[in-house]
């Protein structure tokens, strides 16, 4: 603690981070934002953009850079990402004084931003992230970000759905490779239960709502996965964010046993 207020005094720290540190969280006018999560469970907290509106959106982002240094944003939509953009700046807006790197994946709907300062995490683990069509990419894209903040090296395996098996047993070498596998897919969902069923790595089905009919929006997907035969685990409809923390929370312990 008295590290934090001779910090704070000496302005090395700004009052949000000083805050941070001892409380756990940040208060803003928006909320409370989580600085504490990834030292608590491995994971960035990230900010969910839907339901927000942009400004509410932008200083979140801002606390988060400023307490942890960087900020992971889902859900988001252009005006979100103008308004992060001008409330942080990026390499392209030197007048700012954060001075942020800001990468949008269009897809995926994800926003990251890094502080100067911040050094990524870097972890000796993969997560293959296999979606069955294009359909899926956007939920599977989330999935891929968020491990990849939590420091793991993601290999991206698109278009291997079941309606031609080919496409997945021509990539079942790859995947084997991975140390855990995301697995994306609406319509019936078959694709996870089929992954899970070929290779030796943690399975976690990430059910899509595309698709129509009586099983449509993802439910006959989710509830393919949970019904599967193979081992798996299955997150809910499009929850790409628990997909991508999930498998990054393995690559964490593969990491870790091989440092040991």
């Amino acid at each position: 603690m008295r590290d934090t207020l001779e910090a704070l005094a000496d302005g090395e720290i700004g009052v949000a981070e000083a805050e941070s540190r001892l409380a756990g969280y940040a208060t803003t006018t928006v909320g409370r934002f989580d600085a504490a999560r990834e030292h608590r469970r491995g994971i960035p907290e990230a900010i969910l953009a839907e339901g927000k509106t942009p400004a509410e959106v932008a200083a979140l982002t801002t606390t988060a850079v400023e307490t942890t240094g960087r900020a992971l944003v889902t859900r988001a939509d252009a005006e979100d990402t103008a308004a992060i953009r001008t409330a942080l700046g990026d390499e392209d807006s030197p007048d700012v004084a954060i001075d942020a790197t800001i990468e949008r994946n269009d897809r995926a709907g994800t926003v990251v931003v890094h502080a100067p300062s911040f050094e990524p995490p870097d972890l000796d683990a993969t997560v293959a992230v296999v979606a069955a069509g294009t359909a899926d990419a956007a939920v599977a894209g989330e999935a891929a970000v968020v491990a990849r903040e939590i420091g793991a090296t993601v290999d991206r395996i698109d278009d291997v759905g079941v309606a031609n098996l080919d496409r997945i047993l021509d990539q079942r070498d790859r995947i084997r490779e991975a140390d855990a596998v995301v697995v994306a897919a609406g319509r019936e969902g078959a694709l996870p239960t089929v992954v899970a069923g070929l290779v030796a790595a943690p399975v976690i089905a990430l059910p899509v709502s595309t698709g129509y009919g009586v099983g449509g929006e993802g439910v006959a997907a989710l509830q393919g996965a949970l019904q599967s035969c193979s081992v798996l685990t299955t997150v809910n409809v499009d929850a790409g964010f628990v997909a991508g923390a999930q498998a990054g929370l393995i690559a964490r312990a593969v990491d870790a046993a091989q440092d040991d």
